[in-house]
C-alpha cells in the first residue's frame, strides 16, 4: 500500500474523514465563472437483467424477504461508486454485481435525481447555459429518501429523467429493496446525509487523458460533435468541475480503485469484501420462523379454492395416490388444471353486453371488460398448465420465467425470463402447479411489478398450495388474486407439502429425482 498522495496501487483502503472535511465540498461558486454546457451522458433505459456466462442476475431488485414479524431484519449492503465523467463508474458496477453472484442487486444512477427545473432554468438548459454539473443541480434530498427505504427493503419510485427537455417524465419507475445497492454518479459523496447511507464508497479514479479520449469517442460518435468542440467543452466546463467538486471527494472514499474497470485485482479485493459483510449480516430468509408465525392465522380474503366436490376430490385422490400410473397421473392433473383455470377466469373484469341472436332477438350478456389476457408459466412445472390454458382462452399470450433455488442459500434465483411485450396492459395468468414457500411465486410476481403489470392484475394458480405459501404470497402481494384446487395445512422440515403431492415434475415428465430434492416447484432445480 502506497502513502494517500498516490493512486497507482490496486486498492487504497482509507478511514472515514471528519465532519469538517465534507464541509469543502461545498466551496462558492465563482461569480463570473461560466456556466458549462450538458456533458453528462443520457440515462438510457435497460432491462433490469444482467446476463453472465452462468446466469442471469436480476438487477431491479428482490422479493421482499421478512421475518416472523412482518419486517426486514437486516438492512441492504450500499456500495457508492463516485468519480468523474467517463471515468467507468457504470462498468465498474456491472463488473461487481456479476463477481459477488448475489441473486438480488439494485443499480441506480444519480442521473435520474436532477432537479426539476424552474421556468428560467428551463430557457437556461434551452440555450446550453445552465450548470448541470454543479452539487445544486440534483435533488439530494429525494436521493437520500430513495436509499433509505431501499436499505430497509421497501418499493421506491424512481424519477424517469429527459435529457432533451430537461425535464422529468410523468411516468416512475419502480424499485424494489436488495442485498446490495450500488448508488453511482459523479456526487455520489457530496452530501453528508448522504454518506452516512454508503456502507462502501468506492472512488474511480481514471487517467484525465483516458477520460477525455472516452468523451471525444461518445460525443462524436453520438451526439454529432466536432473533435474542436469536444475538446474546447471538456478544457472549459468538464476538467474545473471535476478538480472543484469531484476530485477532492477521493479523501472520502474508502477505496480508490486506479484505472476504473481495467483494474480486476481491485474489484475482486471489493468482492471479497463486501461477501465477508453479506455473511456478517446474514441477509437470508428465515422460512421456518415464517412457517411457525403463519400457523392458525386464518386464510387471506384473496385466496380462492375450488369447491371441493366430490368430482375434484376424486381427482385429488388419484394424483395424490403414489400408486397412480404417470398416465393416469397427468390425465387428471390435466382436468383439474382445466377446471382451475376456468374457475380463474370467472375473477376477470366483465361488463355488460347486448348482441343479437340467429332469431334476431336481443341477448342481453357480458363480456371481458380487459385488453388481454396472458399466461406466464414458472419452469419446468407451470409450463404443464400452458395447454388447459391456450384450450379456454384464444389467442393467449404465453411467457415463462425460470426460477431456480441457490443451493448454498436457500433463496430462489432468477436464469431465464421471457415476456410479451406490452405485457403491462394485460391481465395476467402466473402459473406454478405447486406452491410450498411461496419464495418462487413471489419472485415471479416481484418480476411482473418489475414490468409495470399492476397487482391487481396478476392471478396466481396452482393445482396445490400450502398454508404457508399462502399466507407468503398474500402478505408480501395484498392485491394479487391467489387461485387453486387445494390447501394443505403443514409443511415439513424440508418444506415439502404434506400431505402433499409429490414432485410434480418429476410425477409429469417422468424423471427420477435426487432423493433430498423437494416435491415444492418452488424449491425445483431443472
Amino acid at each position: 500500500m502506497q502513502p494517500r498522495s498516490h493512486v497507482s496501487a490496486c486498492c487504497i483502503a482509507k478511514s472515514h474523514s471528519s465532519a469538517e472535511s465534507l464541509d469543502r465540498l461545498y466551496p462558492p461558486v465563482a461569480p463570473t465563472r461560466p456556466p458549462r454546457k450538458r456533458t453528462t451522458s443520457q440515462c438510457k433505459s435497460e432491462p433490469p437483467l444482467l446476463r453472465t456466462s452462468k446466469r442471469t442476475i436480476y438487477t431491479a431488485g428482490r422479493p421482499p424477504w421478512y421475518n416472523e414479524h412482518g419486517a426486514q431484519s437486516k438492512e441492504a449492503f450500499v456500495i457508492g461508486l463516485g468519480g468523474g465523467s467517463a471515468s467507468g463508474k457504470t462498468t465498474v458496477a456491472r463488473m461487481i454485481i456479476e463477481a459477488l453472484d448475489v441473486p438480488w442487486v439494485v443499480l441506480l444512477s444519480m442521473d435520474s435525481f436532477y432537479k426539476v427545473l424552474t421556468k428560467q432554468q428551463q430557457e437556461q438548459a434551452a440555450h446550453n447555459d445552465f450548470n448541470f454539473d454543479h452539487p445544486d443541480a440534483f435533488d439530494f434530498d429525494l436521493i437520500i429518501a430513495t436509499l433509505k427505504k431501499l436499505k430497509q427493503g421497501k418499493s421506491v419510485k424512481i424519477p424517469i429523467y429527459d435529457f432533451t427537455t430537461h425535464s422529468r417524465k410523468k411516468e416512475w419507475k419502480t424499485l424494489y429493496g436488495a442485498n446490495v445497492i450500488i448508488f453511482e454518479g459523479i456526487m455520489a459523496f457530496a452530501d453528508k446525509e448522504l454518506l452516512k447511507l454508503l456502507d462502501l464508497k468506492i472512488f474511480v479514479d481514471t487517467d484525465s487523458d483516458i477520460r477525455l479520449v472516452r468523451r471525444l469517442r461518445r460525443d462524436i460518435s453520438e451526439r454529432g460533435r466536432d473533435i474542436e468542440g469536444v475538446i474546447k467543452q471538456y478544457n472549459k466546463f468538464v476538467k474545473p468541475a471535476f478538480d472543484q467538486y469531484i476530485q477532492p471527494t477521493l479523501r472520502l472514499a474508502d477505496i480508490v480503485v486506479p484505472r476504473g474497470s481495467g483494474n480486476t485485482v481491485a474489484i475482486d479485493l471489493i468482492v471479497q469484501h463486501v461477501h465477508s459483510q453479506l455473511e456478517e449480516r446474514k441477509l437470508r430468509w428465515d422460512m421456518a420462523a415464517l412457517a411457525s408465525a403463519h400457523q392458525c392465522h386464518p386464510l387471506p380474503r384473496t385466496l380462492s379454492v375450488l369447491k371441493s366436490t366430490p368430482q375434484v376430490r376424486g381427482m385429488h385422490t388419484i394424483i395424490r395416490n403414489k400408486e397412480t400410473s404417470r398416465d393416469e397421473f397427468i390425465f387428471y392433473s390435466k382436468r383439474l388444471m382445466r377446471l382451475l383455470i376456468e374457475h380463474a377466469l370467472s375473477f376477470l373484469p366483465f361488463q355488460s353486453c347486448t348482441v343479437q341472436t340467429p332469431q334476431g332477438q336481443d341477448y342481453e350478456g357480458r363480456t371481458f371488460s380487459g385488453k388481454q389476457i396472458t399466461g406466464v408459466s414458472i419452469l419446468r412445472a407451470g409450463e404443464t398448465m400452458e395447454p388447459a390454458l391456450r384450450a379456454v382462452c384464444k389467442d393467449v399470450r404465453i411467457g415463462t420465467i425460470l426460477i431456480q433455488t441457490n443451493c448454498y442459500t436457500g433463496e430462489p434465483e432468477l436464469h431465464y425470463l421471457r415476456l410479451p411485450k406490452d405485457i403491462s396492459e394485460d391481465h395476467v395468468i402466473l402459473m406454478d402447479c405447486t406452491v410450498s414457500t411461496g419464495a418462487a411465486a413471489m419472485m415471479a410476481v416481484r418480476v411482473l411489478l418489475d414490468h409495470d403489470v399492476p397487482e391487481d392484475k396478476i392471478f396466481l394458480l396452482s393445482l396445490l398450495m400450502a398454508e404457508m405459501g399462502v399466507h407468503s404470497v398474500a402478505y408480501a402481494f395484498p392485491q394479487v388474486k391467489i387461485i387453486t384446487t387445494a390447501v394443505d395445512k403443514k409443511v415439513n422440515d424440508l418444506f415439502r407439502i404434506i400431505p402433499g403431492i409429490g414432485n410434480f415434475g418429476d410425477r409429469y415428465f417422468g424423471t427420477d429425482a435426487p432423493p433430498d430434492w423437494s416435491d415444492d416447484e418452488d424449491t425445483l432445480s431443472t
